[in-house]
Parts: C-alpha cells; structure tokens; sequence
C-alpha cells in the first residue's frame, strides 16, 4: 500500500503547474518553520535545528530557481527577500530566537499569499 501512496504523491507534484508547485514549496517550509517553533520552546534544539535546515533547503532551492537576468525586478527582489530569510534562520537557529523564525514565517506566508493568488 505504501508504494501506491507514494506513486500518488509523485504523480500530483508531477502534475502541478509551476506556480501551484511554488506554493507547494512555500506551505512546506511554513510548516517546518511552526515545527522549529515548537521545538525552540519545548527546549528541544537538536530538532529545532532539523526543521530549520530543512526550511533552508527550501528556500535555497526556491532561490536558486530564480532566473533573474529574465525575471527584471521581481526576481530581484524574491532574491533579496530569499537572502533575508536565508541569514534571518542562521541568526535564528544560532540564537534560539523564535522571533526571527516568525518574522520568515511571516515573510513566507506574504510570498505564499501572492502566488496563491497567481496560481489559480
């Protein structure tokens, strides 16, 4: 059974289209970002630093993505927020600041909003 759900999953994120798989993307990393949370304030840090990385990843593949001698002044600007986050979740994970961590999520769940709406 577990090989069928896995091929389901594949076959939805291969069907997506660009945008839809962005806010795929973006949902995940918030969703890691709450677990980091959750983890910082239960004092649990080896898992905190799990969830962050993770979220990194996220985000640096999101950043690494991006085409900016094509995409003019938008990519740009999604590279210097991608950079922000990426240097806020370090400071954060080194600091064990939950407020750095909500201001990414914050970030994220703006950047999500816009491409939810363009993605329809």
């Amino acid at each position: 059974m577990k090989g069928a759900i896995g091929a389901y999953h594949e076959n939805a994120v291969t069907t997506q289209t660009r945008g839809r798989l962005i806010v795929l993307l973006y949902e995940g990393a918030i969703k890691f970002l709450e677990q980091a949370k959750a983890e910082l304030q239960a004092g649990n840090y080896a898992e905190k630093g799990e969830f962050i990385n993770k979220a990194l990843a996220i985000i640096n593949e999101l950043d690494s993505c991006l085409d900016v001698e094509n995409g003019g002044e938008v990519a740009t600007n999604l590279r210097r927020l991608y950079q922000f986050s990426i240097r806020h979740l370090g400071e954060a994970n080194l600091h064990r600041d939950t407020q750095r961590i909500q201001d990414v999520i914050d970030c994220l769940k703006d950047l999500n909003e816009g491409w939810k709406a363009i993605a329809q």
